[in-house]
C-alpha cells in the first residue's frame, strides 16, 4: 500500500504531469468511503454469486476464489489498499511539495534523470512521512475489524469470528467473557505501542534530532 502511494505520489509531482488536481481527488475519493459502505461494495465484487469479476473471467475457463483459505487474507488486504492508499498519497505528496524548487533545478542542471531524481532526491527527502504513514498503517492493521467483519458472512467460513484482535475481542465480549476480552484489548495496545515505538526509533537513526 505504501509503494503504491509513494509511486502515485511521484507521478503526480512529476514535471510533466498533467490534470494532478483531478488525479489528486480521484485517489482521495476511496478514502472518503465509510470503511463498512467500501467492504460492502467489495463483498458484492468478491460474492461467489454475483461477482463481475468472475462472470467477465467465467467465459475463459477460470474464476478467482477470492474468499479461498490462500487468498482470502489479499481480498481484505485489496480493500484496506483502495481504502487507504490515496490517503498515504496526500501525506507523501503534501511532502514532495516542500522540496525546494532550487535542489530539483539543481539536479537537473547535473544531468540527473527523473527516475535518478525521484530515487535520490525525493524519497529521500520525504523519509519522515514515509515513517509517519508507516507507524499509521501498523496502528490501522492491528486495529482491523469492519473489512474482514462485514466480509465474514459472505466468506464461507474462510473469515472465523476470531480473524483479527478486534474480532477476537469482540468475540469473547458477545460471549461474555469480558476479562479476556479486556485483556486481549490492553495487551494489543500495549503491542501496537512497542512495535510502533520500535519502527520509528529504527527508521530515525541517523536523523538529527
Amino acid at each position: 500500500m505504501l509503494g503504491l502511494a509513494l509511486g502515485l505520489a511521484l507521478l503526480i509531482d512529476a514535471k510533466s504531469a498533467r490534470g494532478k488536481g483531478f488525479f489528486r481527488l480521484s485517489s482521495f475519493v476511496p478514502y472518503a468511503i465509510p470503511g463498512v459502505s467500501a467492504a460492502l461494495i467489495w463483498s458484492f465484487m468478491y460474492s461467489t454469486q454475483s461477482s463481475p469479476v468472475n462472470r467477465l473471467l467465467g467465459p475463459l475457463g477460470f474464476t478467482v476464489p477470492f474468499f479461498d483459505e490462500d487468498l482470502v487474507l489479499w481480498s481484505v488486504a485489496n480493500i484496506v489498499t483502495w481504502s487507504w492508499a490515496g490517503y498515504n498519497m496526500i501525506i507523501i505528496y503534501a511532502a514532495l511539495q516542500s522540496i525546494p524548487a532550487e535542489v530539483l533545478e539543481a539536479a537537473r542542471m547535473d544531468g540527473a534523470s527523473a527516475l535518478r531524481i525521484a530515487w535520490s532526491v525525493k524519497i529521500p527527502a520525504v523519509r519522515g512521512a514515509l515513517v509517519l504513514t508507516a507507524v499509521f498503517s501498523v496502528i490501522g492493521s492491528a486495529q482491523l475489524f469492519n473489512e474482514p467483519a462485514v466480509l465474514q458472512p459472505v466468506s464461507a467460513g474462510a473469515i472465523p469470528s476470531t480473524y483479527t484482535p478486534i474480532m477476537s475481542a469482540q468475540s469473547a465480549v458477545a460471549a461474555g467473557n469480558y476479562p479476556y476480552a479486556a485483556a486481549q484489548s490492553v495487551v494489543l495496545a500495549l503491542l501496537v505501542g512497542a512495535v510502533s515505538f520500535a519502527f520509528f526509533k529504527l527508521t530515525s537513526r541517523g536523523e538529527p534530532a
